[in-house]
């Protein structure tokens, strides 16, 4: 049964989570983290995902607003341990910097 998209952003949203880079570091060590640039919404960012919006998805990868975190995004996060936001939208844990 397909949520509509307010009912699967609200519950994006609750599933939404402060984390710490150590905290993911065994999931970018599997490569199933993705960075999400702080001028898109994280939640509709994992909703597209969810929804499997292929375009909108495919448009955020081609622009590198959102991609795979990269080896010098990770030594950048374990030197400063920023707060991060994550939602997890299987196989992938989507992560952004807390603003």
């Amino acid at each position: 049964m397909k949520q509509e998209p307010s009912t699967l952003y609200a519950k994006l949203l609750g599933e939404t989570a402060s984390i710490t880079w150590n905290e993911l570091q065994s999931f970018f060590a599997k490569g199933a983290l993705l960075w999400v640039e702080p001028s898109q919404d994280l939640i509709m960012v994992a909703q597209a995902f969810a929804e499997n919006a292929d375009d909108r998805v495919a448009s955020w990868l081609e622009t590198a607003e959102v991609g795979r975190v990269s080896e010098s995004k990770a030594m950048d996060l374990l030197e400063r341990d920023p707060p991060l936001w994550a939602v997890v939208v299987a196989p992938w844990v989507l992560i952004q910097e807390r603003a």
